[in-house]
């Protein structure tokens, strides 16, 4: 079982810039393909980006697409996810979560193991 925990949330003003980190512990980092979800007050959560064990395959959300870029440090047991040109509807809280799927996937239902979240808020 391995544990996840989200930093790097804030506030910030639209255009601005954020780096998300997620930590890993208790199990082999390199063997979870990983993923980033956001939950906006009132909606579901939902697919941002995701990233293969060894970091070669990524996939991204059409809205964040461009502007985001997720990351993998497997030395560091460490996911990035660096988001740029923020907008307001980017609000959310940000969950990293671990999934045994191979090599990538954009579905919550394949992701077993969750972070507590990290709030980002963008302002007009």
């Amino acid at each position: 079982q391995v544990q996840l925990v989200e930093s790097g949330g804030g506030l910030v003003q639209a255009g601005g810039s954020l780096r998300l980190s997620c930590a890993a512990s208790g199990h082999t980092f390199s063997i979870y393909s990983m993923g980033w979800f956001r939950q906006a007050p009132g909606k579901e959560r939902g697919f941002v980006a995701t990233i293969s064990r060894s970091g070669d395959v990524t996939d991204y959300a059409n809205s964040v697409k461009g502007r985001f870029s997720v990351f993998r440090d497997n030395a560091k047991n460490t996911m990035y996810l660096s988001m740029n040109s923020l907008k307001p509807e980017d609000t959310a809280v940000y969950y990293c979560a671990a999934s045994i799927f191979s090599p990538i996937s954009t579905s919550t239902r394949d992701y077993a193991y969750w972070g507590q979240g990290a709030q980002v808020t963008v302002s007009s």
